[in-house]
């Protein structure tokens, strides 16, 4: 089995070499960081936005009358003119 023997840098510009890639490497880290909190945040907002369409797709939902219901309802609140059979037929002239 071999021993590990620490490397000892000889000279100074090995030295620097080393510190400026590890200059290098703790800006890299931070960048990396930066990047999985702001899509942690992105994540946290998009499943906020999730729950909220759930919650009005569910109020929408529980407005629905029951399947037996032969009645239509207006989901949208805007004013619907109610349609009467007798309607359907166009009026002769003849």
């Amino acid at each position: 089995m071999t021993e590990y023997t620490p490397h000892v840098p000889s000279d100074s510009t090995e030295s620097d070499s080393i510190a400026a890639s590890l200059q290098r490497l703790s800006k890299k880290i931070q960048l990396i960081s930066d990047a999985a909190k702001a899509l942690h945040q992105d994540r946290s907002q998009l499943e906020t936005k999730i729950e909220d369409a759930q919650k009005r797709i569910q109020h929408i939902l529980s407005r629905l009358p029951e399947q037996s219901d032969g009645r239509q309802m207006n989901l949208l609140g805007e004013p619907v003119t109610p349609t009467n059979p007798e309607d359907d037929n166009e009026p002769t002239t003849h």
